[in-house]
This record gives C-alpha cells, structure tokens and sequence, in this order.
C-alpha cells in the first residue's frame, strides 16, 4: 500500500487567493513571481484549466478594467499583460499539462489587425488541454496566410478572436474566406458584442463567451462544414448605398476637415498643448472608424456604445468629455449627404447630452 500523501486539491479560495497573488505580481511588474505562483497552484493540485481560465483569466480582465479607470498607465497594462503571457507559457510546458491530441485539428488565431493575442492563446492552451491538435497564429493573422494554412491542413474548425469592434468587417472577410474553403468558423472575444450578436450577423457558424465555452461547444458535436460556394456578404444588404465604403475611404480627409474647424465649436480647445490637439486628433479618428463599423453593421448602437465609453475614460483621466458633442455635430454636418451616418451620429449625440455626466448639456 503506497503511504504517499495524494495531493491536494485546491478550494476556490485557494484560486481566489492565487488570482490576488498573481495580480499584485503583474501589478509590480515581477514575471517571476507571478510564474511562481500558477507553478505552485499547479503542484498543489489545481486543475490547469482552472489555473488558466479563473487564475490569469481574470486578472488579465482586471488588468483592462484598471486601465479603463486610469488606475494604471497604459505601459503598465502593456508589461502587466506581458508577464500573463509568461504565466500562460509556464502553465503550458508545465508536465501535468501534456496531453496527447485524440481529437481533430483546430486553428486558433486573431482577426488581422487584431493586436490582443491573449484570449486566444488561453483558448489554445485549453483547447490542447482537452486533446485537440492546435494550430495558434497568435495576434495580427492576414487572412490570406490563413486560408493558405487551411489549403495545407485538415482542419476541422477555426476559432477567430477579435476584442476591438473595428476589426469586424476584417473578421467577415475571414469568417467568408475560410466557409468559401470548406471550413466552419467559431468566434469569440467582446469585439462580437453582447451575445455574441454580431457573430450571427456576420455569419459566423458558431459564437463563445469565453475560452472554456468555446472548448465545450468544440466537444459538443462538430460544427458543420459549409459549403465551398458559400458567400454571406449578401446578407448585408444596407451595404449597397455605399456609406460604409466613401466613409472609409475618405476617413484621413474627414478628421482633418472637422479637426480644422473644431476649436471654432469647442473654444476650449485653443488653450490646448500640442500633446492634446494630437490625443484629440486620435480621439477624432477613432469616432470615424467607429462610424464606419456602425455603418457596415447598420448598428448604431455599436457607436453609441464607443461614445459613451470614450467620455468616461476621458472624465477618468480628468479630461473634458465636452468636445464630444460638437464633433459630433461637424462630422453630421460633413456627412449630411449620409442618412444611416446622420442617423447613428444623432443617436450618439443624444446619447452623451442626456447622460448623467458632465457631457450632458455641453451643445447649446
């Protein structure tokens, strides 16, 4: 009879505890402490899925959160994420994670454009985890060097994460090129909005939450194979009147345009340091390419939605959110010939002037 002790199984609040270690270790920007603590979870027992998806999971999403309330700068995001992807790696050449793949092949990687690798590297550790042979691509995949790795593989189904809205009409393009190939498509990330109700417009075969749903979707049953004429851009028929297309193509001249004339709306501008015409600057392109995603999806609650979330990172790092409402205005003003465009930026303008916030009031 062995006298070994069995190890021990760790509680939820040993993975609570092991998640504010973790935190305070990317926080302080110690990669080794933070490898420290999933190794030692792991030793204690724990679940690696539990160590990737209710350890480095959330404090990767707290990590977000802080940045959003201007609690950490943007570097510190930057490093803080850095030493999770360490963690990540840790967990995955830990030797209680080898696994042999007994299932099919999955492709996981991130729309093009799309710079936020981690959400689909934890579904790829979880993926080999459950025994399926993974290909990860990491951030930025052009769907050209995608598809050409479908041609060469058999691949049962990918996964495509994008977590920035503006990268959805890049993520149809990819949903489309890789059905046209034979291959269904499973999404995921906050890019797909509540629900996942973008993934269903844009024709995606299948929509996760999270790292551990996608996995379970996977092993539910296969996801059907489209066919190799299957076309979905026909299902975006507001496409036609060609808003979408003149707005992007014309989006540089666009910003200038209502950048020139902005300080004559918003006065307070003119008092402004060259750092703040230039954030301001950015700000202006960022609504542009919001609007341009509104206008492919026929969603204007997708820009409201940016605008809202614009004005409160700005009222968090103590910058006025009162320029909003007048470029609003301008750009309506440039693009009066645009009815869905007139319509969203309307709806974004009423949005931020009946909101409970300093914003409210600002365009009389």
């Amino acid at each position: 009879m062995s006298t070994s002790t069995p190890p021990h199984i760790p509680h939820a609040r040993d993975v609570q505890r092991a998640a504010d270690q973790l935190w305070h270790a990317v926080t302080g920007g110690d990669e080794y402490a933070a490898t420290e603590v999933v190794l030692r979870i792991l030793d204690e027992g724990a679940a690696p899925e539990s160590v990737l998806l209710d350890v480095i999971a959330p404090v990767q999403g707290r990590v977000g959160e802080e940045w959003a309330a201007n609690r950490i700068s943007v570097a510190q995001e930057h490093a803080a994420t850095a030493i999770n992807e360490r963690a990540v790696a840790a967990v995955s050449v830990h030797p209680v994670v080898r696994t042999t793949a007994t299932r099919g092949r999955i492709a996981v990687a991130c729309v093009d454009g799309e710079w936020h690798a981690l959400p689909a590297r934890l579904l790829a550790e979880v993926l080999k985890l459950r025994g399926w042979q993974v290909d990860y691509f990491g951030a930025q995949v052009p769907t050209a060097h995608l598809i050409a790795h479908l041609h060469n593989a058999r691949t049962d189904a990918v996964a495509l994460s994008s977590s920035i809205a503006t990268r959805l009409p890049t993520a149809h393009a990819a949903i489309t090129a890789c059905q046209a190939v034979g291959v269904p498509v499973l999404v995921g990330g906050a890019a797909f909005g509540p629900g996942g109700r973008y993934a269903v417009l844009l024709g995606a075969d299948a929509w996760a939450a999270n790292a551990r749903a996608a996995a379970d979707r996977l092993a539910q049953s296969p996801l059907p194979r489209p066919q190799p004429d299957h076309q979905q851009f026909d299902d975006l028929p507001h496409l036609a009147d060609q808003e979408y297309t003149l707005v992007t193509r014309n989006s540089v001249t666009l910003v200038r345009t209502v950048f020139s004339v902005l300080e004559d709306a918003f006065p307070t501008m003119r008092s402004y340091s060259s750092d703040q015409r230039e954030r301001t600057a950015e700000d202006l392109a960022h609504m542009v390419e919001f609007l341009a995603t509104a206008l492919y999806l026929d969603d204007e609650e997708l820009f409201t939605g940016f605008l809202t979330w614009t004005a409160q990172i700005l009222e968090a790092r103590d910058v006025s959110a009162r320029s909003l409402p007048p470029a609003l205005k301008l750009l309506a003003r440039e693009l009066q010939d645009f009815p869905r465009a007139v319509r969203i930026l309307k709806a974004a303008t009423c949005a931020l002037t009946t909101a409970p916030s300093t914003v409210a009031g600002t365009t009389a």
